[in-house]
């Protein structure tokens, strides 16, 4: 029996992965991490370690990853504790989601009520109320603001004070320090019956703050489940078979090779293991991508993850669970996931150098204004005014302001954004890799036309095929209900796994399934047979049904000056009739670790590769590339790697998103020369004391409007971008049908 970790430490060791050469790797949780700030502050203190060979830290997935060397780890939570970020060991089992956005949300809703009351006190001041009414709408802003500052500005005031805490800044520290300047200089001037007061500043800050970080928040959230949904494929225990006969139920940690493992119908193969009795069907999307069902008996060696459909398995067990198909998979997406975390957001870049540039200014005019007029009240009012004047609002909502309207803009045209950062790399792509099933085409078969489609054998074989789960038969049935077919019911009907259906009608005796068994003296070949007493009525043939607007989306892709290409891990003839109708180049048979390794070498080659995929197989490859999509029908694994997901059938959502990516660098770019121009030019006007902090607050939010109003420009530009690719789709259709 496994006992409980007697320490941290003990645990920390056991949960490492051992890499070879003395090193392991370990994976922490770290929930605090919020900005490109957190990144470089974990990454420096962890690498300071002795121990430490290198730090990843993952941005969107709240993760961190650590190389080390020794036989005691690191004392890597300690350290990060001790840093101001609060850190666990990573485990998919109890990870839950991010709770942030629920408080981010609240915060921005009591934020917003309280600033839209204040400003109407507000208004009645600056009409000209006499001294005693002004004085009570400022006590009743007083009330107002500050719960609301308490309850909303904890978000800012937490997270400045553990970094001063531990000796270090962030963008928050100025944030905190203007608003709580802002409200205690109010509140004396209102115990003071002080002309002016400045909560409607203070608390529309906040509003416009969180309005930034919220939508920032949203976009990284959907991020975080990648990983963890390919996790899940993982068997949590399996039956083994004991030497003495009897069974035990084991955590699939402690299933270790040579052991004999007991598979029913609809369990998943728990660890690499061969099969030793039994026949079946096996789903084995997860290795080969291949969306049809793989009859498998003694000697077939099988891969973790992998679903058993239909019948009983024996197995022996030929690795161990950290050892799998699978565990290779989480490790290759999670060493993909890490490396994603090289690109920085523009945004997060310029606002590393914000905070000590914005103390050291307000510092500076704080000091100078004191020196030159002797007026403490003054110096503090106009070092406020700096303060929320060069307030980065406008430098927040730059990148995610655009994200956003750029994915409504892009779900109303069927596709849905994932994740922000994948629409910026999304513009940088000059490489497509197509995965073929379910991608290029439909995930599920078509019957094609042959002799076995007339309607009386067409009745008897779906018939049979009305109550099998089987693609082929799903496929069957469909032809016959949309032909109107008549479909009987059958009394007297058996599945054997791995072959097909038989049935007994009018004391005749039909098979439904492979070539080999449904007529014993023929050979195995591709399709189903439908045979009577052992003699061949008809074959059906099936096929895979491309994908609308296929040939059109590929040609608008090159029209664009970007290459395109298949990689699958179907067989070599099935890709090649896809490829050249596409006219496309193809590699075929890949593995997924083959794919994850060609698009790493067209990476350093300096190609921007975005990868469209839907198995479970290419989930790493998804993770991998530069940018990821995926269609809706894709499996969950699919779906979560990839940063985009397009909900129709028409490939032609590969060229809108990438038009609707450079259109949204194009603004994210003007936003943030926006911003930045804004400080400039507001930040001399501050520290000459021209402007009030009320002032500063209104510029500042304009500057925010303004960067808001020049993102909604995407949305306006709809009509133009459905009409541009109206003209794509008629340029480039005499092109494809003359290769055709």
């Amino acid at each position: 029996m496994l006992t409980a970790p007697s320490s941290p430490t003990d645990e920390l060791l056991l949960a490492s992965r051992i890499l070879g050469s003395g090193l392991r790797q370990s994976e922490l949780s770290v929930p605090t991490i919020h900005c490109g700030g957190c990144v470089q502050r974990i990454e420096r203190v962890l690498s300071d370690l002795p121990q430490v060979e290198r730090a990843r830290v993952n941005l969107s997935t709240k993760r961190v990853s650590v190389t080390w060397r020794g036989e005691g780890p690191p004392p890597l939570i300690s350290t990060l504790n001790d840093a101001g970020f609060a850190a666990h060991i990573h485990d998919f089992a109890i990870e839950e989601k991010d709770g942030g956005l629920r408080q981010l949300v609240r915060a921005l809703a009591v934020a917003g009520f309280a600033s839209g009351n204040i400003m109407m006190l507000s208004v009645a001041v600056w009409s000209g109320a006499d001294p005693a009414s002004r004085d009570t709408f400022h006590w009743l802003s007083a009330a107002i603001a500050l719960p609301s500052l308490a309850y909303c500005g904890r978000i800012f005031f937490r997270s400045a004070w553990q970094a001063l805490r531990h000796g270090r800044t962030n963008m928050d520290v100025p944030i905190s320090i203007g608003v709580l300047l802002a409200f205690g200089l109010s509140f004396y001037d209102t115990l003071h019956h002080g002309a002016h007061a400045y909560f409607d500043a203070a608390i529309s800050l906040l509003f416009f703050l969180l309005v930034g970080r919220t939508l920032d928040h949203l976009m990284r959230e959907r991020a975080r489940t990648a990983v963890k949904g390919l996790a899940r494929l993982a068997a949590r225990g399996a039956t083994v078979l004991l030497p003495d006969g009897s069974q035990r139920f084991l955590p699939v940690a402690d299933v270790r090779p040579g052991m004999t493992v007991l598979l029913a119908p609809g369990d998943r193969v728990p660890v690499d293991a061969q099969v030793l009795a039994g026949c079946s069907e096996l789903d084995v999307s997860l290795a080969s991508g291949e969306s049809l069902p793989q009859p498998v008996g003694a000697g077939h060696r099988l891969q973790a993850g992998a679903l058993n459909l239909t019948g009983a398995l024996t197995l022996r067990a030929t690795a161990a669970a950290h050892e799998s198909f699978l565990a290779e998979m989480t490790r290759m997406m999670e060493m993909a996931e890490a490396g994603r975390t090289a690109y920085r957001r523009i945004a997060d870049r310029a606002a590393r150098l914000y905070a000590p540039a914005v103390h050291l200014t307000a510092l500076l005019t704080f000091g100078g204004w004191l020196l030159a007029t002797g007026d403490l009240h003054q110096a503090v009012t106009v070092a406020i005014a700096v303060l929320i004047i060069t307030c980065p609002c406008a430098l927040g909502l730059a990148v995610p302001m655009v994200q956003v309207v750029a994915a409504r803009h892009l779900f109303q045209n069927g596709i849905m954004v994932k994740d922000g950062g994948g629409l910026e790399r999304l513009a940088e792509v000059d490489h497509v890799v197509f995965d073929k099933t379910g991608t290029l085409t439909k995930s599920a078969p078509r019957l094609a036309e042959s002799e076995a489609t007339a309607p009386d054998l067409l009745a008897i074989a779906a018939a049979m095929a009305t109550c099998s789960r089987h693609p082929y038969s799903q496929a069957i049935v469909a032809t016959a209900r949309a032909r109107d077919v008549p479909i009987a019911t059958l009394g007297e009907l058996h599945e054997y796994p791995g072959f097909g259906l038989e049935a007994r009608i009018d004391g005749k005796t039909y098979r439904l399934g492979r070539t080999d068994w449904a007529l014993p003296d023929a050979s195995p070949r591709d399709g189903v047979v439908l045979s009577e007493g052992g003699s061949l009525l008809g074959r059906f043939c099936f096929e895979e049904e491309l994908r609308a607007d296929g040939p059109e989306a590929v040609a608008a892709l090159a029209a664009r000056g970007i290459r395109a290409e298949i990689l699958s891990g179907d067989q070599e003839g099935t890709v090649r009739r896809l490829a050249s109708l596409l006219g496309l180049a193809y590699r075929a048979g890949v593995s997924p670790a083959d794919k994850v390794a060609y698009i790493s070498s067209l990476a350093r080659t300096g190609r921007k590769v975005l990868m469209v995929g839907d198995g479970l197989n290419d989930g790493p490859a998804l993770a991998t590339a530069h940018v990821s999509m995926a269609p809706a029908g894709a499996t969950d694994v699919g779906r979560n790697a990839a940063d985009i997901v397009f909900l129709n059938d028409s490939l032609h959502a590969v060229p809108e998103a990438i038009d609707t990516a450079c259109k949204a660098r194009d603004l994210i770019r003007q936003n943030l020369i926006l911003a930045v121009g804004y400080n400039a030019l507001a930040m001399p006007i501050a520290i000459l004391g021209l402007v009030t902090p009320l002032i500063a607050a209104i510029a500042m939010s304009l500057s925010s409007i303004a960067v808001v109003g020049n993102a909604l420009r995407l949305g306006k530009r709809r009509s133009e971008g459905a009409a541009s690719k109206g003209d794509v789709l008629t340029a480039v259709r005499p092109a494809v049908g003359a290769a055709r």
